[in-house]
């Protein structure tokens, strides 16, 4: 869908994004004083009923709305992208709704996020921090999965962005990804069941579980573990800043570079 100096440019793009990424890796989360920095983030103060309910509700609110929403275009005259389109993008919906409910009826300490300027620099950094770890964990995973003779196939929604027809199509994918997929997700994993887990499990239990559950989430096995290393920077960042719009922003800056990259042909 790009030209040829587009798609260089954005290769560029990328090379600069991870040298910066592999700078703030070191600084904020390999080197001394990176490994020493304060993590503010409390435990949630909730009984295992009512988070027991909060799973509850986030998974029940999102299988009703998928299902609803695929019963009703079942017999559309629409595509097959439309139709995975819809259904995906009322699963989200639903599971930001019951999220919202809960929090509304029920949690009385509620996970904190603030879309501030702080916030917008933390989530950048992040986006950054998570480029080479992501790379470095995907490039040895396939090579483990070729090595084992397991094939590896790209996402439905990848297959989705590189056929895309039409421009309000590839608005409504973009938005899906990039905006309403992360507050769902980074709700529902990280300012959920990591805050959750923090101060009830190890450590590495709390940050383990939620990034497995995140990467078997897409049902992708050639995606899996780095999305799993992806949700584990997610959790060690939130756990730093005690603001659920920080995963947010970097999540979604994440995945509109996973669609510029399809878009320019760079990575599929």
């Amino acid at each position: 869908m790009f030209s040829s100096s587009a798609r260089l440019a954005v290769f560029a793009l990328e090379g600069i994004f991870f040298l910066a990424g592999v700078v703030l890796l070191w600084w904020q989360g390999l080197s001394a004083a990176g490994r020493a920095a304060p993590r503010p983030l409390g435990a949630w103060r909730i009984s295992k009923v009512d988070f027991l309910l909060f799973a509850w509700l986030a998974i029940t609110a999102a299988l009703v709305a998928q299902l609803a929403a695929g019963a009703l275009v079942t017999h559309a005259a629409l595509t097959d992208t439309q139709k995975m389109l819809i259904a995906g993008g009322a699963l989200h919906f639903g599971l930001i709704g019951g999220l919202v409910l809960f929090r509304l009826r029920l949690d009385r300490d509620a996970a904190r996020w603030r879309l501030d300027a702080a916030a917008w620099r933390a989530g950048a950094t992040t986006f950054l921090i998570v480029l080479p770890v992501v790379a470095v964990v995907s490039l040895l995973w396939q090579n483990l999965l070729l090595a084992l003779g397991v094939p590896i196939e790209e996402q439905d929604i990848v297959d989705m962005f590189a056929h895309a027809d039409s421009p309000g199509l590839l608005i409504a994918m973009t938005l899906l990804a990039t905006v309403v997929a992360p507050v769902g997700e980074e709700l529902l994993f990280r300012a959920g069941l990591f805050r959750y887990l923090r101060t009830r499990v190890p450590r590495w239990g709390a940050l383990l579980l939620p990034a497995v559950l995140f990467g078997a989430l897409h049902v992708n096995l050639a995606t899996f573990m780095p999305l799993v290393a992806l949700g584990v920077v997610f959790s060690l960042a939130y756990e730093r800043t005690d603001n659920a719009a920080v995963t947010m922003i970097a999540h979604g800056l994440f995945n509109l570079n996973t669609v510029l990259l399809v878009l320019a042909g760079v990575s599929k």
